[in-house]
C-alpha cells in the first residue's frame, strides 16, 4: 500500500508543476489553487509513504516520478523538446526507480 501513495505522491508532484507552469506566476486563481492543493496533498502523501518505505529511497522516487512526469507533460501540453537523448535518459530514470523498488526491503 505504501508504493500505491508514493506512486500517487509522484502524481500529485506532478499536477503541480503543471499548475505552477500555468498559473502565470501565481496571478491566476484557479491554477495557483491547483498548485496549492496538488503540493499539499503531494507532500502529504510522501509522507504517509515514508513512514514504511525508507525516507532516501521514498524521496528518490518521488522525485523521479516528478520529473519523469513532468518532463512528459512538458513535451506533450508544452511542445517542449522531444529528443531520442531525452527520451533514452527518461527511460533510465524510470529504471532507476524501478531498481529502488526492487532493492527496497518495504
Amino acid at each position: 500500500m505504501a508504493w500505491l501513495i508514493l506512486v500517487a505522491a509522484g502524481l500529485f508532484e506532478v499536477g503541480f508543476t503543471t499548475c505552477m507552469r500555468l498559473s502565470d506566476g501565481f496571478r491566476n486563481p484557479w491554477w495557483t489553487s491547483g498548485f496549492v492543493a496538488s503540493a499539499v496533498l503531494s507532500f502529504i502523501l510522501l509522507e504517509r509513504s515514508a513512514r514504511v518505505i525508507p525516507l532516501g529511497t521514498a524521496y528518490a522516487v518521488w522525485v523521479g516520478i516528478g520529473a519523469f512526469g513532468t518532463a512528459i507533460v512538458g513535451m506533450w501540453l508544452f511542445r517542449e523538446p522531444v529528443e531520442t537523448v531525452r527520451l533514452v535518459l527518461l527511460a533510465v530514470l524510470v529504471g532507476a526507480i524501478v531498481g529502488l523498488k526492487l532493492v527496497s526491503p518495504a
